[in-house]
Parts: structure tokens; C-alpha cells; sequence
């Protein structure tokens, strides 16, 4: 009897394994019904830290408050300073259009596994290029146009070497697309002009009168590289700027459809981002550009920001860079309010990470080995903080550089059985973290609940006291890093 049984068990194990292993991956069908239902992938939620890449033709002029937009400005504002500069420096416009910048754009100290190798120093668990931007010049070897990086410039597929680095490392890869703005970015019935010419069409954009819709091929073409991409890279993540607003429904339902059953396929989660009212929700994860939320969010979402001091995205002449400080405590703040953050940086021509931008992302490296165990795989508490600074409304573009947190501006993560509260500045005397006081039904902690109270990078026990008015707690003498300094406060069972 106990033989047959145990030939039964063997006999069952081998007739339902073909079953586990065949089981059918979920099908997404081009319908906002099917597609708005998705989750935001673990890996997102527990890496929480990205870095991307504003790299291309825009970075050999490096002028203006916005770098990535300098093309659309010579050729859209003849008034402005950028066509002035482009005159002055590069002779008329009809004789030297932005086409011409490509052979400057040589990429010649372009090394993908110094980049990768530095994201990952910087503590980012995603790392990635724009693939494409407005100027429509594409960063891999696409068979969709004859303006891309392996036959035009550096002369390399940027893309897949930077897809190769980047996954070896075991980070995962994002890649960025801004070439639905293309029709929109050059006067393309000025025949005076190169973008006027339809030599140049597969750089510039089809010919077209202004506000003219979206035509069938150029939607076709704005689809068919991303699929591209998709099928040679295998991206993890896909960024999308505000020009997505511009392509009809049924392409967009194409687009993720295609990459979401090519992600069950292999297995795999995978995120698409999207700026407000560009996709219903649940298709993707909201993306706030240089800005966040001002609370705490039943939600989760994203800031795509940027290394320099104003909106330069792509490498800018003197434009200047933000302080460690300050991205430091924008990371902390967007992960206690339920956020990620996808970090740009704009490389020189050559290839070469600006020195300034190289150490502030050390920086941040630095700081994370102490503390990132506020960041990494924490998820957010019942409030994101306190203090007497505030941010302003919830929105775009309201990332404040000049912002500066005090020792009372505190921010609440939270893993297993830890609270961790980091303080926005040092304290020069006791804390007292008032949302942890004894105060009646709002009481957040027991007396008896508390076990342990240290400062990361310290990690000797701190004398504290849990009173009516909050948690007060004497920190360490030293501090163990700069910018930020994280209480770890260790919870048991009080009863």
C-alpha cells in the first residue's frame, strides 16, 4: 500500500509539472480595460533610486536655460539668445542647420562601462539613456531611420552598450522616448531653412503645415522604434515625456500592450511612466517633472529630476549643478510620500560625465551605504513627516532648489519592525519628534514598544524618552555622515 501511494505521489508530480511549467503568462489586449490594472514591479518598490541620461546632439552647442530644446529655439524664435549665439558662433542659420552639429558629436571618450560603473557607485538600482529626443536623432541602431548614433556621430549603438553595462550589474534598464514632440519641433514649410528640406525629413520630422494632426506614418514610425527597442534591448523601464499626449489612444493601447506580454513572456516586471492626464490610471506610473507631492499619497509615483540647477537636462555651459544637500533631501522627502526618483544627468560631447555631476552621484553613493537602509525596500508610514518647512502644492516643476530643511523637518520610513526617521538637518541639541508622542487615540507608540533607538552609521544606543509632547532623543556627538541623519528606532511587542 505505502509503494503504490508513493508511486501515485511520483506518478502525480510528473503529470503536473508540464502544467507548471506551460502555465499561460497573463495576455494584455490593446483595451484601456485590460491595461489599467497594473502593479508597480518589486523591484521598483524596493530600489526606489534611479539615474538616466540626457545625451545627444543638443550637448555639442550646450546652451541655454534648457539644453534639450536649444534646436527648437534656433529655429522657432530668431529673436532669441540661442539663434543669436548659433549666428554668432556657427554663421547663418541657412548654412549651418542643427544637421550639422552631428559630425561634432563624436562620443569619442564614451565608455558605457564607466557610466554603468558609476550609477551603480551612486547607489541607483535603475540606470538608462533617453533613447530618443524632440531633435528625433536616435541613440541605437534602428532600422527606422538613417539619423542615429551608430551611422551618424559617435558611431555606436549607445542603447544596447549601455543595455549590456547596466544589466550586468544587476540594476535594470530604463530607456527614455521624447520623439513624439519631433512633429512639433521644426518649421518644416520653411524651405529656407534644412528642416525644410525633405533630405532631411528622418532628422527634422515629414513635412507638414503647422497643427496639422499626427499623420498615420508618423505614428507608425513613433510606434515601430519603440517596439524596436522593446525586441533588441529588453528595457525594464519606459519613460515617457508630455508629447504622449499627442499620440491617438489606439497607438498607445498598441504600445503597452506589446510591452507588457512581451514582460510576461520573459517573466519579468516591467514599469511604463507618464506625465498627468496621458494615460487612465493603472496603465502606468505617474511621473511628476521636477516636482512631487506635498503629502503623503495613497498611490505611488515618480520625479524624473536632474543633477544641474535649472532645467537643463542635457549638458549646459556653466548652467551650474544643485547641491548634494538639496538632492539628498528631495530623495528622502518623495520616498516617505509614497515616491521614486529618476535622477538626470547630461553628458559632454566627448562622452565625458561633467566632474561636478560625477561627485555629487559619489555623494549620494556615500550617504546611501550608511543609510540606505532608510531607503531600500522601506515603504512609507502612516504620515511622511513633520516640521516647519514646507513644500508647496502637489504638481510639476515645484522641486524648490534654494529649499532648506532645518533639524525639525523629519521624514518617516518604515521596515519590519523599524521606524526610521530621518532629520533634514544636523541637530545641535535633543530631537523631539512630535508625531511619536502619547497623545490619547493618535498614540503612535507605547513606551514598552520601543527597544532600541541608534543613528545609522553610529549605531550606538541614544538615550530618548517617550513623553506627552513626542520622542525625545539625545543624538551622537559626531555626525556620522553630512546632509541627512536617520534615528532608527527598533519596535518589539509591548505586551
Amino acid at each position: 500500500m505505502i509503494k503504490l501511494s508513493f508511486k501515485f505521489l511520483l506518478y502525480s508530480v510528473f503529470a503536473i509539472a508540464p502544467l507548471i511549467a506551460n502555465e499561460p503568462v497573463k495576455h494584455y489586449e490593446p483595451t484601456w480595460n485590460s491595461l489599467s490594472n497594473r502593479k508597480t514591479p518589486q523591484w521598483l518598490r524596493e530600489g526606489k533610486f534611479g539615474i538616466y541620461t540626457h545625451w545627444g546632439v543638443y550637448s555639442v552647442p550646450a546652451q541655454g536655460p534648457n539644453g534639450t530644446w536649444y534646436s527648437y529655439s534656433i529655429y522657432n524664435s530668431p529673436n532669441g539668445p540661442e539663434r543669436k549665439y548659433q549666428e554668432k558662433t556657427y554663421g547663418p542659420l541657412e548654412k549651418f542647420g542643427y544637421k550639422d552639429f552631428i559630425p561634432m558629436f563624436t562620443g569619442e571618450k564614451f565608455n558605457a562601462e564607466e557610466w554603468a560603473d558609476l550609477f551603480q557607485k551612486s547607489g541607483a538600482r535603475f540606470a538608462g539613456p533617453v533613447a530618443v529626443h524632440h531633435d528625433g536623432f536616435c541613440m541605437w541602431d534602428t532600422k527606422y531611420s538613417e539619423w542615429n548614433s551608430l551611422k551618424m556621430g559617435p558611431k555606436r549603438d549607445v542603447v544596447g552598450e549601455l543595455a549590456k553595462a547596466i544589466k550586468k550589474r544587476d540594476m535594470k534598464f530604463v530607456t527614455a522616448f521624447n520623439h513624439a514632440e519631433n512633429w512639433f519641433f521644426f518649421p518644416t514649410t520653411n524651405k529656407n531653412l534644412d528642416c525644410g528640406d525633405p533630405r532631411y525629413s528622418g532628422l527634422y520630422g515629414p513635412i507638414h503645415a503647422p497643427n496639422e494632426p499626427l499623420s498615420k506614418a508618423f505614428l507608425d514610425d513613433w510606434k515601430n522604434k519603440i517596439f524596436e527597442v522593446v525586441d533588441k534591448y529588453d528595457p525594464d523601464f519606459i519613460w515617457f515625456d508630455f508629447g504622449l499626449s499627442m499620440i491617438n489612444d489606439k497607438y498607445k493601447q498598441e504600445m503597452l500592450a506589446y510591452f507588457y506580454n512581451n514582460a510576461e513572456k520573459n517573466h519579468k516586471e516591467v514599469v511604463v511612466t507618464y506625465k498627468y492626464h496621458q494615460l487612465p490610471p493603472g496603465a502606468g506610473l505617474l511621473d511628476w517633472e521636477q516636482g512631487q507631492e506635498s503629502e503623503l499619497t495613497y498611490y505611488d509615483w515618480i520625479t524624473d529630476s536632474t543633477v544641474d540647477s535649472g532645467k537643463g537636462w542635457g549638458y549646459v555651459k556653466g548652467l551650474g549643478f544643485k547641491t548634494l544637500n538639496n538632492l539628498i533631501d528631495n530623495l528622502v522627502d518623495r520616498v516617505s510620500k509614497n515616491g521614486y526618483l529618476l535622477l538626470n544627468v547630461g553628458p559632454k560631447p566627448d562622452g565625458t560625465i561633467p566632474d561636478e555631476a560625477k561627485a555629487l552621484l559619489l555623494g549620494m553613493g556615500e550617504w546611501l551605504k550608511i543609510n540606505g537602509e532608510a531607503i531600500y525596500g522601506t515603504v512609507p508610514w502612516i504620515v511622511a513627516g513633520e516640521g516647519p518647512t514646507k513644500l508647496g502644492k502637489s504638481g510639476e516643476f515645484n522641486e524648490k532648489n534654494d529649499l532648506h530643511y532645518t533639524a525639525q523637518d523629519i521624514r518617516f520610513t518604515v521596515k519590519d519592525n523599524n521606524i526610521y526617521a530621518t532629520v533634514l538637518d544636523w541637530p545641535t541639541e535633543s530631537v523631539l519628534i512630535k508625531t511619536l508622542g502619547l497623545i490619547g487615540y493618535n498614540q503612535a507608540l507605547y513606551p514598552a514598544e520601543i527597544a532600541s533607538v541608534t543613528m545609522l552609521g553610529d549605531d550606538k544606543e541614544l538615550k530618548w524618552e517617550l513623553k506627552k509632547e513626542g520622542l525625545k532623543i539625545e543624538p551622537p556627538k559626531t555626525k556620522p555622515c553630512d546632509n541627512a541623519y536617520v534615528f532608527k528606532i527598533v519596535r518589539r511587542q509591548p505586551f
